[in-house]
């Protein structure tokens, strides 16, 4: 079983963008930490990042065709204002959690709307670094169940 892991614009930053609010960890360490706990529950993993959001769906309409089975999507800011990635999420057709190291709903107002929540299967915020790990942990649980 595959996952994709995909982080968005400025993401490539963390360990020393707004450390006070994402962390110190890089996003070098948040994938080799994604990696490592996907291979302990038999999960392959495909990681990207891009500041651009044309390459990010280019990458989720490749999913389609990969063997991909589920995706864990950071879209940054493209949170609020992508209908695009939305629609390219969607289009897949594949498992979706989103995920958000600050608490978005403790920031500001136009932070709290998310286009991208109507398409996932579930939204991590507010938990670090450790959402991606709440993300791959459901996604792995569901893709192991039986379909019915």
């Amino acid at each position: 079983m595959s996952i994709l892991l995909l982080n968005g614009p400025n993401l490539n930053l963390l360990g020393t963008r707004e450390p006070h609010i994402y962390g110190a960890d890089t996003l070098v360490d948040v994938e080799r930490r994604f990696v490592d706990e996907a291979a302990a529950l038999g999960l392959a993993v495909a990681c990207f990042q891009s500041n651009h959001e044309g390459a990010l769906i280019d990458r989720i309409h490749a999913a389609r065709l990969d063997g991909t089975q589920a995706i864990v999507i950071n879209p940054g800011g493209l949170t609020h204002t992508s209908v695009s990635l939305r629609d390219a999420l969607a289009g897949v057709a594949l498992p979706v959690v989103e995920v958000h190291i600050s608490n978005v709903h403790k920031r500001e107002e136009f932070r709290h709307h998310s286009f991208i929540s109507a398409v996932a299967d579930g939204v991590v915020a507010g938990l670090g670094v450790m959402g991606y790990s709440a993300a791959l942990r459901y996604l792995a649980a569901k893709l192991a169940k039986p379909a019915a």
